[in-house]
C-alpha cells in the first residue's frame, strides 16, 4: 500500500478540500466533481506517468503526444515523487485553465526549465519546440510553418535571451511572450493553456 493511497480511497481530507478552496479558483463542488474524476482514472489516488500520457494523448490523436506528456507531467508533479496526487493535479489544472497570463506563463517557464535551475538554455528551448512539433502534426501546420523545431527554437529562444548571455530567464520569458501572442500559441498550442 502506497502511502496516502488508503485516506485518498476514503475521500478528500477537509484539510486537503480546505487547502484547494484557498489555492484555486474551484467551490467545493466543483472540486468534488474533478476528485470524483481523478479517482475514476487513478483508483488509487496517484497519476502515473503511463496512465497521465494515455489520457493526455487523447486529446490530441493526430500527433505523438509522449514526450510532450513527459515535460507536462515533470511540471504538473511539484513535490517530483514520480507521481500525481489529487492536489497536484487540481492545482495544475487550475493555473493551466483559469490562471491569470502571468501564472500561466510562470507554469509554462518551469515546463522549459526542464533542468530546474532557473533558466531555459537553448537545448531546452529545442526539446520542448521539437515535442510540440511532434504533437501538432498538421493540424497546426499555421504555427509551425516550414521550419524545422531546431530553427524555431533557436529563433524563439534569440528573440527571448533579450540580454544575450545564452540563458532565458523567467522575466525574459515573461515579458517577450506578453508582447508576442503569437509566440504564446506557439509554446502553449499543446498543452491545457
Amino acid at each position: 500500500v502506497k502511502m496516502g493511497a488508503h485516506s485518498s480511497k476514503e475521500g478528500l481530507s477537509q484539510e486537503d478540500m480546505a487547502f484547494l478552496e484557498r489555492n484555486t479558483r474551484y467551490d467545493k463542488a466543483t472540486i468534488c466533481d474533478f476528485y470524483k474524476g481523478f479517482m475514476a482514472d487513478c483508483p488509487e489516488g496517484k497519476l502515473s506517468p503511463t496512465t497521465f500520457c494515455q489520457i493526455y494523448s487523447k486529446c490530441f490523436p493526430t500527433g505523438n503526444a509522449k514526450e510532450f506528456c513527459d515535460h507536462v507531467f515533470r511540471t504538473f508533479d511539484t513535490d517530483k515523487n514520480g507521481e500525481i496526487d489529487f492536489k497536484e493535479f487540481l492545482l495544475s489544472i487550475d493555473v493551466t485553465s483559469s490562471g491569470t497570463p502571468e501564472e500561466k506563463l510562470n507554469w509554462a517557464f518551469s515546463m522549459y526549465d526542464v533542468d530546474g535551475n532557473g533558466w531555459i538554455d537553448l537545448e531546452e528551448m529545442t526539446q520542448l519546440v521539437g515535442s510540440i512539433y511532434k504533437i501538432v502534426g498538421t493540424n497546426q501546420a499555421h504555427l509551425v510553418q516550414y521550419e524545422t523545431a531546431k530553427e524555431k527554437a533557436i529563433g524563439i529562444f534569440e528573440k527571448m535571451d533579450i540580454n544575450s548571455d545564452g540563458k532565458v530567464t523567467k522575466q525574459e520569458f515573461a515579458s517577450t511572450c506578453l508582447e508576442d501572442t503569437n509566440l504564446i500559441d506557439l509554446l502553449t498550442s499543446p498543452s491545457t493553456m
